[in-house]
C-alpha cells in the first residue's frame, strides 16, 4: 500500500546512482545483437582497468522458472567453478537492482529493454520506428553511433534532443573510438579523494590520546592531517562530539554518526557525509608515515577495488587504517555490518580489494601501549640525530 503524501523521516547524502550505477549508459536504437556484440568490445578493453556491468532483458519464454525455481524455491545459487549463478524467484526491484550493480565502475545497458540515465543511440534504419516510440526516454544523449551507409541523425531527433549538432557522432564501425569515449567519462567520473585522521579513539591501552601526541613537532592529528592536504580535496579529523571544541578550529572536523562502532564507523560516517567521493583514512597511531607511504598509496590507487591498501608484512593482512576507501565501499560496509561484523579489516580481506606492499614496511608501524611509544619515542630521536 502507498501512503499518498508520505514523507522521509531524515534527510541523507544519497549516491549519484542511475536506475544500475553512477556511470550507466543506454544503447538503444539498433539490433540487439548489434548492441551486445558492442558492449563485448567495450568490456574486452575496459575491464582490465574497470568493473563492467550488463543489464538487459531476455527474449526467451519466461513462463516456465528455471532450475528449482520451478519447484518453489524463492533462490537459486550455482557455483559454476569459473562463475557464478543467482536466480531468483521474482522481480528485482530498484533498490535491490543498484546494491548487485553497486561494485560496477562501467554499465551498459541493452536500451531497446532497460532505461539508463545516458544514452548512446543508434541511428539503424531497422530500428527507426522502435528508437521513435521510446522518445522519451532519451533524457541525455551522449554519442551517436552511425550505422553503415547513415550520415545524418533522424529528424525526430533533431527536434527531441537539445543540442544535437554539438554530440558527438561515430560509425558504429569504429568501435575504438566508443571505447575511448567511455574511457574518457570514467576518467572524468573518477571519484576525488578526500583525508579522514582517525581521532576518535579512546586510546585504552595507551592510557592518553595517540592523536595528541607530538612525535614530529605538533599533534599527530595536526601532523597527519597536513600531510593529507597535499594529495587530498579536503581533509578532516575525525572526532568524537565531546573532542570538537578542543580541536583547533583551523581544521576541519568529522564527528562520528555511527557510534560504538569504532573506526568502521568512522569510516561509514565519512562515506555518509559524502557518499560519491573516496577517502583517504589514516589512524594516529602510525607515526612514521610520510609523504613517499602517501603518495605511492595514491599513484597506485585501484579504483575497480572498493579500496587500496597496504600490506602489513608482521601479519601479511591488510592494513584498514592507512587505505582509500571507494564510494563502492559504502554498500560492502553496510553487507558486513548488518551480518554483525565491525572489523574494516574482514572487509578487506573477504571483499575485491587491492591489496600492495608498502615502499618502505617499517612506516606502517602503529604505536598502541606505552611500552611501544617509549620505544617508538627512541627510533624517532636516533632519527633526527643523524
Amino acid at each position: 500500500m502507498t501512503l499518498i503524501g508520505h514523507k522521509k523521516h531524515g534527510s541523507l547524502n544519497k549516491p549519484s546512482l542511475g536506475n544500475f550505477g553512477r556511470n550507466e549508459w543506454a544503447i538503444i536504437g539498433g539490433l540487439c545483437s548489434v548492441i551486445k556484440s558492442l558492449a563485448d568490445k567495450v568490456f574486452a578493453a575496459l575491464s582490465p582497468h574497470y568493473q563492467c556491468a550488463y543489464a538487459d532483458t531476455s527474449h526467451h519464454d519466461d513462463t516456465i522458472k528455471p532450475g528449482r525455481l520451478l519447484s518453489g524455491a524463492s533462490i537459486e545459487y550455482n557455483d559454476e567453478i569459473s562463475y557464478s549463478t543467482v536466480n531468483y524467484h521474482t522481480s528485482l526491484n530498484p533498490f535491490k537492482l543498484k546494491e548487485i550493480f553497486a561494485p560496477a565502475d562501467l554499465v551498459l545497458v541493452n536500451g531497446n529493454h532497460q532505461q539508463a540515465t545516458a544514452q548512446i543511440v543508434i541511428i539503424c534504419p531497422d530500428k527507426k520506428a522502435s528508437l521513435q516510440k521510446r522518445i522519451n526516454q532519451l533524457t541525455d544523449v551522449q554519442l551517436f553511433l552511425l550505422d553503415e551507409g547513415e550520415n545524418e541523425v533522424f529528424d525526430f531527433l533533431k527536434e527531441a534532443v537539445p543540442n544535437w549538432q554539438n554530440i558527438p557522432k561515430f560509425s558504429i564501425d569504429e568501435p575504438d573510438k566508443l571505447i575511448t569515449f567511455l574511457q574518457n567519462k570514467l576518467e572524468a567520473a573518477k571519484p576525488k579523494i578526500n583525508g579522514l585522521v582517525l581521532a576518535g579513539g579512546k586510546s585504552e591501552r595507551m592510557g592518553f590520546q595517540k592523536g595528541l601526541i607530538n612525535w614530529h613537532g605538533k599533534e599527530q592529528q595536526y601532523y597527519l592531517a597536513d600531510l593529507l592536504k597535499a594529495y587530498c580535496e579536503k581533509v578532516y579529523i575525525s572526532c568524537r562530539d565531546d573532542q570538537q571544541n578542543i580541536i583547533n578550529q583551523a581544521y576541519n572536523t568529522l564527528t562520528d554518526t555511527f557510534l560504538g562502532l569504532g573506526p568502521m564507523g568512522a569510516i561509514l560516517s565519512a562515506l555518509r557525509q559524502k557518499s560519491d567521493e573516496a577517502w583517504l583514512v589514516i589512524a594516529c597511531d602510525l607515526p612514521l608515515v610520510n609523504e613517499q607511504t602517501l603518495a605511492h598509496l595514491i599513484q597506485n590507487r585501484n579504483t575497480k577495488a572498493i579500496a587500496t591498501a597496504y600490506k602489513n608484512n608482521t601479519d601479511n593482512l591488510p592494513e584498514p587504517l592507512i587505505a582509500i576507501w571507494e564510494p563502492k565501499s559504502y554498500t560492502v560496509l553496510f553487507q558486513f555490518l548488518a551480518q554483525g561484523y565491525t572489523c574494516p579489516r574482514k572487509v578487506l580481506i573477504n571483499s575485491d580489494s587491492f591489496i600492495m606492499e608498502a615502499p618502505n614496511p617499517a612506516d606502517l608501524t602503529n604505536v598502541n601501549t606505552e611500552a611501544e611509544f617509549k620505544e617508538m619515542r627512541q627510533i624517532l630521536n636516533s632519527k633526527q640525530s643523524l
